[in-house]
């Protein structure tokens, strides 16, 4: 492969992806990342410019213990502090939640985020896995996963919202009849990590109805929302008892300098994130067109800030993702290694139109360099690759 990258070895490693820096490290050169589901136009430039004034001091000073940074989050939004607890990241509480509340077993529709299924086998608990159908484009049916809980007897049940990889989405109103038809278990947990990106409903959390039932905890991710994977960055939402349980159980200072500061901007910023979140729902929806004018692509609905598509025509998804990240300098998730799902799957990120452009051109040229080498001198045209939901 052009520049060298030993995409078997890296992406061979791992359940997800290889990071950013591993590629870039391999010789890759400039990538237009399309894996990572980050926000592009949050932190805004200003932003950036203001953080790297700061850095001498971020990096060098401890940060403030996690209860201040937690304070400060509350009153941005406008939740009781004693009903948050902050973490490194949005999988270090998945793991504190495995080895605190999960004692027997968990339920999960799966495709979905691996950790969900991971982090419970790695402890040896069951893990009740609910198969989304692909015949019904990824879709949960609620009162079908309530009876396969109830069948199975799962004592915890996880429902990702929107979900990862499709982007499907549940109405408000479904995840609270949820939670509601599961008040008996030891635990029900709604994973928000990509809640900010809905606009199909106004006010989509279920954050504030968590605080007030015994069993339910709403993980969020503020790097997912924010765009700032690299400063490891979630916090949860459940009733108070639940919330000071898991804050006993969290280091004290696990929180970094870096994250401090941008929590303490966010007040300061509020309307730039809502302007962001509305360029990603236009750049989502023209990116969704683009890709649909793919002959054979299928592209499925989402409200994340990615989209899920089906490479037809045999496409095997590592042929592609290679081709892309060698040839063109396109990063994005194949998802053969995803439990529900085969490496006919790939996850792209929502990116700016210029972005999209080249992520098109190397579909384009991985579909006419596959025609060349497959087809008859006398065949026609090529037919492409994937298909919709």
């Amino acid at each position: 492969m052009r520049h060298g990258v030993d995409s078997a070895g890296l992406f061979q490693q791992t359940a997800h992806s290889p990071s950013y820096f591993e590629l870039t490290r391999t010789g890759a050169g400039e990538l237009v990342d399309f894996c990572i589901p980050c926000n592009p136009y949050f932190p805004t430039p200003e932003m950036f410019e203001e953080l790297s004034k700061n850095l001498e001091s971020v990096l060098k000073f401890y940060p403030s213990d996690s209860s201040k940074i937690a304070q400060q989050l509350s009153n941005v939004l406008g939740l009781n502090p004693a009903t948050i607890a902050m973490s490194n990241g949005s999988t270090e509480l998945i793991t504190w939640m495995d080895h605190l509340w999960i004692h027997e077993s968990v339920a999960i529709p799966i495709p979905t985020f691996g950790r969900w299924t991971d982090q419970p086998m790695e402890s040896n608990k069951r893990v009740d896995m609910f198969l989304l159908q692909e015949s019904n484009n990824f879709e949960l049916d609620v009162d079908e996963y309530i009876k396969f809980i109830r069948t199975r007897g799962s004592r915890t049940a996880v429902i990702c919202n929107p979900n990862n990889p499709d982007g499907g989405y549940l109405p408000r109103r479904e995840i609270v009849r949820f939670m509601d038809e599961l008040s008996d278990l030891d635990l029900v947990v709604i994973d928000e990590s990509f809640i900010d990106f809905v606009e199909v409903e106004r006010n989509p959390s279920v954050a504030a109805e968590a605080s007030i039932r015994p069993n339910v905890v709403v993980l969020k991710s503020l790097g997912k929302n924010f765009g700032l994977h690299g400063i490891r960055f979630g916090y949860l939402v459940a009733n108070p008892g639940l919330a000071g349980k898991m804050r006993q159980a969290l280091p004290k200072w696990n929180l970094n300098s870096l994250a401090e500061t941008v929590v303490f901007m966010l007040a300061e910023h509020e309307a730039e994130y809502a302007e962001s979140l509305r360029l990603l729902s236009r750049d989502r929806y023209r990116m969704g067109m683009e890709l649909s004018r793919i002959p054979d692509l299928t592209v499925y609905s989402s409200q994340a800030n990615f989209l899920l598509v089906k490479l037809g025509g045999g496409t095997d998804g590592r042929e592609l993702r290679d081709h892309l990240l060698s040839r063109h300098q396109v990063f994005i998730r194949e998802c053969g290694n995803k439990l529900g799902m085969s490496s006919r799957f790939a996850r792209l990120v929502v990116r700016p139109e210029r972005d999209v452009d080249r992520l098109v051109e190397g579909i384009r040229d991985f579909t006419q360099a596959r025609w060349t080498t497959e087809q008859p001198s006398h065949s026609s045209e090529p037919s492409l690759l994937m298909h919709s939901a």
